[in-house]
């Protein structure tokens, strides 16, 4: 699973790397700890006029259509890739409605007993790019009118590939570059196999990853990402 993760990039810088058009997203800022629930920026294909990628502001908890209330009993940050499809959350979302979560990198707890000791997972360079499905959820009053419209994302997860499995039984599916643009078309119809497809490509990214034990993740900052013995988080 992940239930934190970084992104330290402008929005600027986003739309350069996902090459976007744009969007609407200009007042994000770098983020060392990213929980479920937060506002994050996510890459989407908008076909409302014309085809165009943007970078979009995604409540971090996927909302089906359907639900009648935001928040869920049951969490919805994190979509388990070998099930999506049979899940009533998140099918009706693997059609054509694909997104990716850029990160700087991500938290992962390694437990041994009682104790759980985060490490920091993350690319030599870049961004890693989250397979992540959207919804747009709506509020209905009472008296039937409705309110605003909010975007909401969860990410992929799978088993953990062989080099990162002593962090952790699953991991985030990182879809490498040459899997963006089928991912997030919505000219694409995604199925279970497709799923399972981009699952395949990404464990090469996943075993590729670098990671370190981190203190404690509290507050916000830099200092978070940095090994728990470094002296520069002092």
């Amino acid at each position: 699973m992940c239930g934190r993760f970084a992104l330290d990039a402008k929005t600027d810088d986003l739309i350069a790397a996902f090459v976007a058009d744009g969007g609407d997203f200009a007042e994000w800022k770098p983020n060392w700890n990213i929980r479920p629930t937060d506002t994050v920026p996510i890459v989407v294909e908008s076909t409302k006029s014309e085809l165009r990628r943007l970078v979009a502001p995604a409540r971090w908890t996927l909302v089906p259509t359907w639900s009648q209330e935001l928040i869920l009993k049951y969490p919805t940050f994190n979509a388990r890739s070998e099930t999506v499809t049979e899940k009533a959350s998140f099918k009706g979302s693997v059609g054509a409605k694909r997104a990716i979560i850029p990160a700087s990198g991500y938290f992962e707890w390694h437990t041994e007993g009682k104790v759980k000791t985060p490490h920091y997972l993350h690319p030599a360079d870049g961004y890693l790019g989250f397979a992540a499905l959207y919804s747009w959820w709506r509020a209905q009053s009472a008296d039937g009118s409705a309110g605003e419209w909010v975007l909401t994302t969860t990410m992929l997860t799978m088993d953990s590939v062989p080099e990162l499995a002593s962090i952790h039984d699953r991991n985030p599916v990182m879809l490498p570059r040459e899997w963006w643009d089928d991912w997030l078309s919505p000219e694409l119809t995604g199925d279970q196999s497709f799923v399972e497809a981009a699952v395949a490509a990404s464990a090469a990214v996943a075993g590729s990853l670098h990671h370190h034990e981190v203190a404690p993740v509290r507050d916000n900052g830099p200092q978070l990402i940095l090994p728990a013995d470094s002296p520069a988080r002092y």
